[in-house]
This record gives structure tokens, sequence and C-alpha cells, in this order.
């Protein structure tokens, strides 16, 4: 039983990862996302990983997947933009110039943590839990009080994220009242 819903999890997750990179459409290809996370979730359940699936649900195919048909929606997908007019001269060089950077880098990571990949661990000791809702409690304690200001900054991520999509879908009209 466990292996047939592994086997089905799995399925679920890599039609919905196909179906996000090859889907035309930007709505079918969340939607494709969703799929995607709701396996992930499915995977979380089968380890009895029941906190991990309501958060995997809840903030990730509820709330980040809203957003970005929220956001697709907004920018309107129907319009056909002209794909051989650039508006920034220079932007591929740009791209060019950031995405090699970002590979230096990575590469960089990798290398000065050769040792820690290839070490192996002693792995964790055995816990005695009295009380089944310790780790939830911990992780809440975590979140808000240790790393109150990431969780912050994420929400305003977030919100500028939203205040930018609708400054930039804002039509301008002939005189200028519309800025």
């Amino acid at each position: 039983m466990e292996f047939f819903v592994f086997v089905s999890a799995c399925i679920m997750v890599f039609a919905g990862a196909i179906g996000v990179v090859t889907r035309s459409h930007p709505v079918h290809a969340a939607l494709s996302l969703v799929l995607t996370l709701f396996g992930v979730a499915v995977m979380f359940v089968a380890q009895a990983a029941h906190f991990l699936a309501a958060v995997q649900v809840i903030v990730y195919a509820g709330a980040i997947v809203v957003l970005f048909l929220f956001v697709i929606m907004l920018l309107g997908v129907d319009r056909v933009e002209d794909l051989e007019m650039e508006p920034i001269a220079s932007q591929r060089p740009l791209a060019l110039v950031a995405s090699l950077g970002l590979v230096g880098i990575l590469v960089a990571g990798i290398v000065s943590a050769r040792e820690a990949l290839t070490a192996r661990g002693g792995g964790l000791a055995p816990t005695v839990v009295e009380d089944p809702d310790a780790n939830i409690r911990e992780l809440a304690r975590s979140v808000f009080s240790d790393h109150v200001f990431a969780f912050e900054l994420t929400s305003v991520l977030l919100v500028v994220a939203v205040v930018g999509t609708v400054v930039m879908t804002r039509r301008r009209t002939g005189d200028g009242a519309g800025r």
C-alpha cells in the first residue's frame, strides 16, 4: 500500500512538473503547479508529516498559487507583445553577465563545500517525545522569535510584488489623468 501511494504521488509530481514546463497558457501552467504541490503533500502524509502536508496545501497550493493566478490575470495574458522590439537595448548582455555571475557563485559554493557534501554524518540520536505537539511549538517559536525578520521580509516582498504588478498594469490615458 505504501509503495502504491508513493508511486501515485510521484506520478502526480512528475506530471504536474512536466505540465508547468510544457503548458503555453500560464493559467494551465499554474494549475499544473497545484497538481505538483498536492503530490508533494501526499508524500508528506505518507511520511506521517501531517502538519507539513497541511502547510503545503494551505500556503503553497492555496495562497501562493492564488497569488500567481492573480498576477497572471492582472497582467492580461491575452495581449500579444512584439518580441522583436527590445525596450532595453542592453538587456540581453546584462542577462548574460548576471547568469554567468550566478553560475560562478554556484560553482564557488560547491567547491568550498566539497568536504561537507562527501562527509558522512553520524545521524541523529533518537529522541523520546512526551508531547506530540512539541515539534509544532518549536517550529512556531523558531519562526516567530528567532526568524521573525525573515518571516516579515517575505510578507513585505509579496506585498511589493502585488503592488508592482498593479502599477505595471495601470494604463495611461491620453491626457495623463491615469497617472
